[in-house]
């Protein structure tokens, strides 16, 4: 089972590595990004398709009655693969990501990391049932930091977050960053123009 994340020592996180330079950080912790609404449909509609042929080989079943079966089963599969995680493990993986990365990337207009007056905003956004981290950083940090430096900070976070250890991979993640922007975007004197609290989604 996965633990709580700890919102203070994230918090505190936060607040050590913005007081060391420019930049903004903002931590986003989403319980699921994907939507598997439309696999869910797809699968249940291949499960009522197939479900006449044994009813039809092993039983005496009416026409009605295997037609009732037909429309139960896919209700049935509907429901299971709509609301369990059954329905998050049979949509694919590609569209898992592609999912997830379209959220960060909505939450990291939405959180104001575009309007910060350095242009050295961050956004650490992870997405549990995905098991997706990602870091996003805006315009101003182009050509300072390089995507392999972010990714190191980013496999820091997977595997704290594979252990179940959600705090403990955001002030890695966090700390790995605020070295990044103190080298980056040094302190400018500017003020804290973000909410430093851990943003949970769904």
């Amino acid at each position: 089972m996965r633990e709580l994340a700890d919102e203070n020592a994230i918090i505190a996180a936060v607040r050590a590595a913005e007081s060391r330079s420019g930049g903004q950080i903002v931590c986003v912790l989403a319980r699921q990004s994907c939507d598997p609404a439309a696999f869910a449909a797809l699968y249940a509609a291949a499960l009522a398709l197939v479900t006449p042929w044994p009813l039809l080989e092993w039983t005496h079943w009416s026409a009605q009655a295997v037609f009732a079966a037909q429309i139960g089963v896919f209700i049935l599969a509907l429901l299971v693969l709509g609301w369990t995680r059954l329905g998050i493990l049979t949509t694919p993986r590609a569209v898992r990501r592609r999912q997830a990365y379209r959220a960060a990337l909505e939450q990291f207009s939405a959180r104001g990391l575009r309007r910060t007056r350095s242009r050295a905003g961050v956004l650490i956004f992870v997405s549990l049932a995905e098991h997706y981290v990602r870091i996003l950083a805006d315009d101003g940090l182009d050509g300072k930091v390089s995507e392999a430096e972010w990714r190191v900070a980013v496999e820091e976070m997977t595997v704290h977050l594979h252990d179940g250890r959600i705090t403990e991979g955001f002030v890695a993640a966090i700390t790995r960053c605020g070295d990044l922007l103190a080298r980056a975007a040094p302190p400018d004197g500017g003020g804290n123009e973000l909410p430093d609290h851990l943003v949970r989604l769904n």
